[in-house]
């Protein structure tokens, strides 16, 4: 969330940022319940105070033989006074918190001003997307001419946008997932992490999931669980409400897990295939780190993700997200978009985020400065190293041959046992 004195001190700058996100977003509200809380704070610190010198003047006139029978009742009344305001400030409280739970992050100065995924600035391409001299078929009737993915009987077992992996489709996604991890922790230094795959309420705020966007969300009935959209919940809220020494830092992590979202809002979205369903596999890219290094870090955990397109050999693209088109959380956003020629454009494969300090005030994320010995918030920062699920539809696509038959990366067949479907 941000930050109450940032709000405070900079209330036109805070406004100015957030507007470039939304025209309609704004911190107004919660300076009018800060100025609220602030007043009855006060007022409850001057009626501590004047309990304190009555309770003295009790004692006094104890010793003196005086009757206190009047000032007692005095000091009670004060009593009852400071207990009223008391919990008028707790629910002032609790109300500027939901206010800021709600607030969006502001966005990096050097992220893009737009109003809509058009506004995406395009940094750079790698590779070039492949001119095939024949009629190229999509992913999803590749899939069951292979029977490798059957999306009819996912359906089935589940609902729309459910999938169910076959024989060589079932060992590629398996063979995806395996080969990412070993990168990761093998030659880019991350730890690797298996976390629960689900996460109760606290969790899921202290990344930005909950509570603007629940109806995301698949809740466990009668319990306070959630299964998880990405393993950056779990990932990065392991350390919430911990103090980190400033040498653990930074610290890479990854993880595998099966991402669970409703996909509220986008009926007619990508429909057919495995680009948008509800459950996915993903390995995510996780990183603490200090304010100071936070933009390198950033850089350097989107080209590690980057690497695996490259190891691939799948034609990609980087975009810088406009301001209308980050994430809740994030301040700044890379995207990775991977050539499908079913589409005839590039489909997001990875977001790179920056949060800045923004989730770690809401997990309460800190490290101890060496130097100074003064606490401070983290920095967090996480990407997709990749979808796994977005991977396995691009081989496919950008793999087939004339036949009919999809080739296997050379740098998967150690992990498949075979070179080709």
């Amino acid at each position: 969330m941000l930050d109450i004195k940032l709000i405070r001190e900079n209330p036109e700058k805070v406004n100015e940022l957030l507007k470039r996100r939304n025209p309609e977003l704004s911190i107004d509200a919660v300076l009018e319940v800060d100025e609220e809380r602030r007043k009855v704070q006060f007022a409850t610190d001057e009626l501590r105070a004047k309990r304190k010198n009555e309770s003295q003047k009790i004692g006094e006139m104890k010793k003196a033989g005086q009757n206190t029978d009047e000032i007692q009742a005095e000091v009670k009344k004060i009593g009852d006074e400071i207990k009223e305001l008391e919990e008028k400030q707790s629910m002032l409280d609790e109300k500027q918190r939901n206010l800021l739970l709600n607030i969006p992050n502001i966005p990096d100065a050097t992220t893009p001003i737009g109003t809509s995924e058009d506004d995406n600035v395009e940094v750079y391409k790698w590779g070039e997307p492949r001119k095939f001299d024949f009629e190229f078929k999509p992913h999803w009737d590749l899939c069951e001419q292979k029977n490798i993915v059957d999306f009819e009987r996912g359906v089935k077992l589940s609902q729309s946008r459910f999938t169910l992996y076959r024989a060589k489709g079932a060992k590629l996604e398996r063979a995806i997932i395996n080969f990412f991890l070993d990168i990761h922790t093998q030659e880019q230094g991350y730890e690797e992490i298996l976390p629960p795959f689900m996460a109760n309420a606290a969790t899921m705020t202290g990344t930005g999931q909950l509570p603007k966007f629940a109806q995301d969300m698949y809740k466990c009935e009668d319990e306070d669980l959630y299964l998880i959209p990405t393993a950056e919940v779990p990932v990065t809220n392991i350390y919430s409400g911990e103090i980190l020494s400033e040498d653990m830092l930074p610290m890479y992590m990854c993880a595998y897990t099966p991402c669970f979202r409703r996909e509220a809002g986008s009926a007619g979205k990508d429909t057919r295939g495995l680009i948008r369903v509800h459950q996915f596999n993903k390995v995510e890219l996780v990183k603490l780190c200090t304010p100071q290094t936070s933009p390198d870090e950033h850089d350097k955990l989107t080209k590690d993700a980057e690497k695996m397109l490259q190891m691939l050999e799948l034609p990609y693209r980087r975009e810088a997200l406009c301001t209308a088109d980050i994430g809740f959380s994030a301040n700044k956003c890379w995207d990775l978009e991977v050539w499908m020629p079913s589409y005839g454009t590039y489909k997001e494969i990875s977001s790179c985020s920056n949060y800045g300090d923004y989730q770690a005030r809401r997990a309460n994320i800190r490290y101890r400065d060496k130097e100074s010995g003064k606490v401070q918030f983290v920095h967090t920062i996480n990407g997709s190293g990749l979808a796994v699920g977005r991977t396995f539809a691009a081989i496919v696509e950008n793999y087939q041959t004339s036949d009919g038959d999809i080739i296997i990366p050379e740098v998967l067949r150690k992990y498949t046992g075979f070179d080709k479907i």
